[in-house]
This record gives C-alpha cells, structure tokens and sequence, in this order.
C-alpha cells in the first residue's frame, strides 16, 4: 500500500462520509415517509451501494494502488472508515446507545449497513477490474 497517495485517500474517505450522511438524510426526509421506514432502508442500501462505487469509480485510478492485492486494501480501509465513522455518528451526534448502533450492521433484522461495507470494501477491486487492470 506504499503507492497509496494518502491526501487523495484522505479526500476519497471524506467524500464517502459527506456524500453518505447526505443519502442518509435525504432516505429519512423523502423517502421514510412515502415508502416506510423498512422499504427506505433496502432502497438506499442499494442507492448508497451504488453512489460509493461511482465515487470509487472516479476517485481510486488517482489513488495510485496497483494490483488486486492493493485494491483490495484499499476497499477494505475505506470500509472500516465508513464503519468507524457510522459508529462515531450514530455516538456523538444521535447520541444512540451502542445495541441500537450494533443493529444497524445486522441484515437479520432488516438493516443492510454490513451488506453496504462489503460492497464498498470490494468496490476499488471492481474498479480496477473494470477500467483494465491497469496502473493509472
């Protein structure tokens, strides 16, 4: 992980949290009320799902990460970002206690923020597969 430019990095983990946040205000103001809570949830985890790999899409050839092995890395360390930062959010500024953040990871009871982790952690990979697994 040593060709990983960590400004643009730094820049791609902040993108991800705000654009996120965002998404996540706008499934509880537009789409909770219209659709119910539990449909808004399947439908933004896949909106989100979909949103991270676009900016993935553009953000990680700039990254400068070579190779499956570093994409891969790379995925994951931006998924145990956003997990972090879904945890840090969820404690300081919802004040929420930590078995209702902890259900918020759990598919079982109809929550799919996991299921967005693993898609974000293998996003880059995608990426990097998709634009010819070339350096960029």
């Amino acid at each position: 992980m040593a060709s990983i430019e960590l400004l643009r990095f730094a820049s791609l983990c902040v993108l991800l949290a705000g654009v996120e946040t965002l998404h996540g205000i706008a499934r509880n103001l537009l789409l909770a009320p219209r659709l119910g809570k539990a449909r808004a949830i399947r439908l933004s985890a896949a909106s989100g799902s979909l949103l991270a790999f676009a900016l993935c899409y553009v953000c990680v050839p700039g990254i400068g990460a070579t190779g499956l092995g570093e994409h891969l890395v790379l995925g994951v360390t931006l998924a145990g970002f956003m997990a972090a930062f879904d945890v840090a959010i969820g404690r300081l500024v919802m004040r929420l206690k930590w078995p209702r953040i902890w259900q918020d990871f759990n598919p079982g009871r109809g929550n799919y923020l996991s299921l967005g982790l693993v898609s974000l952690a293998l996003s880059p990979s995608i990426v990097w597969w998709l634009r010819g697994s070339v350096p960029t």
